[in-house]
């Protein structure tokens, strides 16, 4: 019986549109009937000749079945399945030995598989992908990859010269997976699949579930293996798991990475934009961050991404930190180094949506595979992007296991979820006409809604310890209520409302101030309907919405003033604290994603006064626990005063647990100086003034302020006893009982 394969197997082989190579390629019974032997069919495009190399020593050669690169070679004698190596030629002359891919087994795990596909595999990492693994004695990486509706799958890159016919894959069953274990690739070996669609057209793509990518422009995945990194902060980890958000200081320095500090124009070399990588950010970075006392770091996306002015916001790489500073284990190293300084890592995650670039998830297999396939669901009319199709559980599966990669892999301490509205809502950034209501008739995404409670719960069960926060602008109900109560089950919430109101007042003349006086006191209504965080970011400083100090009203000294009292007033407000970097500059041009911060500007002392306030105000608010122990509960503040309208004046207290320790604060947002202002307090006894934002450290103007001041019997505001002090203009003062009269 001729062994040969059909023309028809032959030219689907050479066409790389071969579906099911493994019933041609590798070592097979001939003609499926053990009794007349075996053989061996190879296909290599780019060889002139292959010797089989058997483990006894012997050397045949392969016979030429097609000169595209089709080899063979019966032994009828064999009965029994032999294993062997191939020593290939080329048509250069030059030689090379390789393990031939199609002699080994499946070596993906079905059941995880279905569990994929049918939602429940929170691990896909550990399935799909590139995975260095030894089969059989010999090492190689699992190259697997879900793609349904392709015709035909084809694995390239430098194990084969980027010829996607030398490798196409195997698909398993009906699960829509192909995989191919490739002997002698590993870790640093780049590639992409090939996909062959229904109607014949090829595309080549990035692995969705790529553990590292190249540089852009280039578009291909690396392999990599991160096991073989030696963490050093397993004390941080272990305290993780019992950490307490609720009642722990949480003070968030916001960074992208590439617009921090770059490398001098002088000191680059040739192309070289001056990003600085991981380990040089671990450095200097890091060390910078501790010294002002913030307890976090949060980064703007490090998953890969094609456009670096997207800041990361159109990710790619799900699985991929962005090898624009540097290689997984170089992330690594920075997560690694902030444990190891008793710093938090927060990292921007965007399972919102994602690019339509070519190489990516769009249109995956030929359909509409990640996205939703309805356009009014699928596609967001602001970004020009894709939406995931939530209700698909391979998706959910996806988006769940990319989650927990970064929390366990990389040890990162909390998820910030970007854009939640616009996963919330069908009708995000639609007309009437331009969406389509819910089966219950509503606007809500609800399959949106089971993947984030999903997600959150999966967090919270997997990684204890670990925080998941929404940036999510509408009043939705409960996004930080526990699911088992109808929440969406977050950790945390972005407080816009607050974030939108403070900064109109503080934008505002203070001669206008008293009309605006509401938008200051009014965040107190809803402050504990949701465990919020206060947040000044990145959105707030570019797009020509001004640097903070120049949002402020009047001549620079002003300028700077108003900013100190909006940080003094912000960090004794309810809720955890986010700055965006260089907020502690007090720079006066916004954000430029191409450039740096202004660094220039710390030599001033005023500048200087500014990240001493923030370093100050981080001390105070670590270590009282009055102004962090009940951030996120009603008994943890009580106003002073708030109806000082025509002064633009408030005061309050934040109470410790147990309301016997208390931090008193005033603010005074005109410029006006107060030299006998009466100030309510709670108890009799010494006050002392532990910070005052108009102090010349801060590069305030130093206006005489006791450092000690003793009550005076007489009601006000309620109270029976008041302190009578002087208020400078445009300034904060923290306050503290620290004796009592009698």
């Amino acid at each position: 019986m001729d062994p040969r394969p059909t023309d028809a197997v032959i030219a689907a082989l050479v066409e790389g549109r071969c579906s099911t190579p493994f019933d041609v390629l590798g070592n097979h019974p001939v003609a499926g009937d053990a009794k007349s032997g075996r053989v061996v069919r190879v296909f290599i495009p780019w060889a002139a000749g292959v010797t089989l190399l058997r483990d006894d020593g012997g050397a045949v050669p392969l016979e030429p079945v097609h000169d595209g690169g089709l080899f063979q070679k019966v032994f009828p004698d064999e009965k029994e399945f032999f294993p062997y190596r191939l020593r290939v030629e080329d048509h250069d002359g030059h030689t090379v030995e390789m393990h031939d891919p199609y002699r080994f087994p499946p070596l993906l795990d079905e059941t995880r598989v279905w569990g994929f596909l049918e939602g429940r595999e929170h691990r896909v990492h550990q399935v799909l992908g590139a995975r260095p693994l030894s089969s059989e004695g010999v090492d190689g990486v699992l190259f697997a990859v879900w793609a349904p509706h392709a015709a035909a799958v084809n694995l390239m890159g430098t194990m084969n010269r980027w010829n996607a016919r030398c490798h196409p894959m195997r698909p398993r069953g009906s699960t829509g997976v192909w995989e191919l274990f490739v002997p002698g690739a590993g870790r640093g070996t780049v590639y992409k699949y090939q996909i062959v669609t229904a109607s014949g057209r090829r595309m080549d793509k990035a692995d969705p579930c790529g553990r590292a990518m190249e540089l852009r422009p280039a578009t291909a995945s690396v392999v990599w293996d991160g096991e073989a990194y030696a963490w050093g902060d397993q004390t941080w980890m272990e305290r993780r798991r019992s950490w307490d958000p609720m009642g722990a200081p949480m003070s968030v320095y916001e960074v992208h990475l590439g617009s921090w500090r770059r490398t001098p124009p002088e000191e680059r070399a040739g192309g070289d934009n001056g990003w600085p990588g991981y380990r040089a950010l671990a450095e200097d970075l890091l060390p910078y961050v501790k010294e002002m006392g913030f307890t976090h770091v949060e980064l703007l996306p490090v998953l890969e991404h094609p456009y670096d002015p997207s800041w990361g916001y159109q990710a790619l790489g799900f699985f991929a930190p962005t090898s624009r500073f540097g290689t997984p284990d170089d992330f690594r190293w920075f997560v690694d180094r902030a444990h190891q300084l008793n710093l938090g890592v927060i990292l921007d995650w965007v399972p919102g949506h994602f690019p339509e670039d070519g190489h990516g998830l769009v249109h995956f297999d030929g359909t509409a595979l990640y996205e939703h396939p309805d356009p009014q669901r699928g596609r967001h009319p602001d970004w020009g992007t894709r939406i995931f199709d939530y209700g698909r559980p391979a998706v959910r599966s996806f988006l769940v296991s990319s989650a927990l990669w970064w929390l366990e892999e990389y040890h990162v301490d909390g998820l910030r979820v970007d854009a939640v509205a616009s996963m919330l809502y069908l009708d995000y950034s639609r007309h009437e006409g331009e969406w389509t209501p819910n089966e219950r008739g509503g606007r809500e995404n609800l399959d949106a809604l089971t993947f984030l409670r999903e997600v959150n719960d999966t967090v919270h069960a997997d990684v204890p310890g670990a925080l998941m926060i929404a940036e999510e602008s509408t009043s939705w109900a409960g996004v930080s209520h526990g699911t088992d109560r109808g929440g969406l089950g977050f950790d945390q919430k972005w407080n816009m409302g607050w974030m939108n109101d403070t900064l109109g007042f503080m934008e505002a003349d203070p001669v206008y101030r008293s009309a605006l006086y509401d938008s200051m006191t009014f965040s107190l209504v809803y402050a504990f309907s949701e465990r919020f965080v206060l947040p000044l970011s990145h959105d707030e400083v570019v797009h020509g919405k001004r640097a903070l100090a120049s949002k402020m009203p009047g001549s620079q000294a002003a300028k700077l003033a108003n900013l100190r009292a909006l940080y003094a007033y912000m960090w004794a407000h309810p809720g955890k604290k986010l700055l965006f970097m260089g907020g502690e500059l007090g720079q006066w041009v916004e954000w430029n994603v191409d450039g740096e911060l202004d660094w220039a500007l710390l030599p001033f002392p005023v500048h200087q006064g500014l990240r001493r306030l923030l370093t100050a105000l981080n001390w105070i608010y670590g270590s009282e626990a009055a102004l962090h122990a009940l951030d996120h509960y009603p008994e943890g503040f009580e106003w002073l005063d708030c109806h000082d309208r025509d002064r633009s004046i408030l005061s309050w207290v934040r109470w410790a647990p147990g309301w016997k320790d208390f931090v008193a604060a005033v603010a005074n947002f005109t410029p006006v100086r107060r030299e006998d202002f009466l100030l309510a307090v709670p108890f009799p006894g010494t006050y002392r003034v532990v910070l005052n934002t108009d102090a010349p450290e801060f590069g305030g103007e130093g206006h005489p302020v006791p450092a000690e001041i003793v009550t005076t019997p007489g009601r006000l505001h309620g109270r029976e006893q008041y302190l009578e002090l002087p208020l400078p203009g445009l300034s904060v003062l923290y306050l503290k009982r620290v004796g009592d009269t009698g």
